[in-house]
């Protein structure tokens, strides 16, 4: 998981904390809720739906990306197998050492 530093006016940064309490959430918990909402049109709920009505009404809506697919399971289990048979980082790592 990373962090992010956020640099924001006080004012803005106490309405945060104070929205955050009153939905008695973590401001990290709703900061999060916030950029979910502004960048993923999956995640849905009333609260979301809400929060991404502000977002497009303010212009930062970020737009739709194309699906993404998933590897085929086969094949990813083919790409294990074929890099498991390799050296072992441990062994590369004692060879250098010697």
């Amino acid at each position: 998981m990373s962090q992010v530093t956020w640099r924001a006016t006080d004012e803005l940064i106490e309405r945060v904390k104070a929205v955050a309490a009153q939905q008695h959430r973590s401001m990290n918990d709703f900061l999060t809720l916030v950029l979910r909402a502004a960048v993923d049109p999956e995640f849905a709920s009333d609260e979301a739906e809400r929060t991404r009505e502000r977002l497009r009404r303010a212009g930062v809506l970020a737009p739709a990306g194309q699906p993404r697919s998933r590897p085929d399971p086969a094949a990813v289990a083919g790409a294990r197998r074929e890099a498991s048979g390799g050296t072992s980082l441990a062994d590369l790592v004692g060879e250098g050492r010697r």
